[in-house]
């Protein structure tokens, strides 16, 4: 059996697009009642999002409802509605060398800074001939859990 060098501790994050953030928000906001935490605009990754929370504490899950700066261009955050989902993982650069060797293809990007400010780094939905796994047709987020995370889900 092989023994990963990382774990995965929880849902972090569930994103969703649309091409009108104001029809997420209406139904995500005004009538679900979660809040909204924050902001994020990036031409960069071609998203305008609100940063919502269900949920309290270090096991919150973040909802991001996001829509494109621009409907032309990539990425299309709105062309797909269920966007992607964020897995809280305990170390980050442990789990994507360890799953890189193991052939599971990564988007371009690498590890980064993602929307909440967590490194962030993503999974491709689709493998390839070099990377053979991949999403199976989803696009996940592994985010870097920060130690309050760790201690309340490990």
């Amino acid at each position: 059996m092989n023994s990963k060098p990382f774990k995965v501790l929880g849902i972090q994050q569930i994103a969703i697009g649309g091409p009108d953030k104001q029809r997420l928000r209406a139904l995500w906001v005004d009538l679900l009642g979660l809040q909204v935490k924050s902001s994020f605009v990036s031409e960069r990754e071609n998203v305008d999002e609100d940063i919502c929370e269900l949920g309290r504490g270090a096991t919150a899950v973040e909802v991001d409802l996001m829509q494109p700066l621009d409907p032309d261009k990539k990425p299309a955050v709105h062309a797909t509605p269920l966007n992607h989902v964020g897995l809280w993982v305990d170390d980050l650069p442990q789990a994507v060398a360890w799953l890189s060797a193991k052939g599971l293809r990564f988007a371009p990007g690498g590890i980064r800074k993602g929307a909440a400010g967590h490194d962030i780094c993503f999974v491709h939905p689709k493998g390839n001939d070099e990377f053979p796994l991949g999403g199976e047709g989803v696009l996940i987020e592994l985010v870097q859990a920060p130690p309050e995370v760790i201690a309340a889900l490990s």
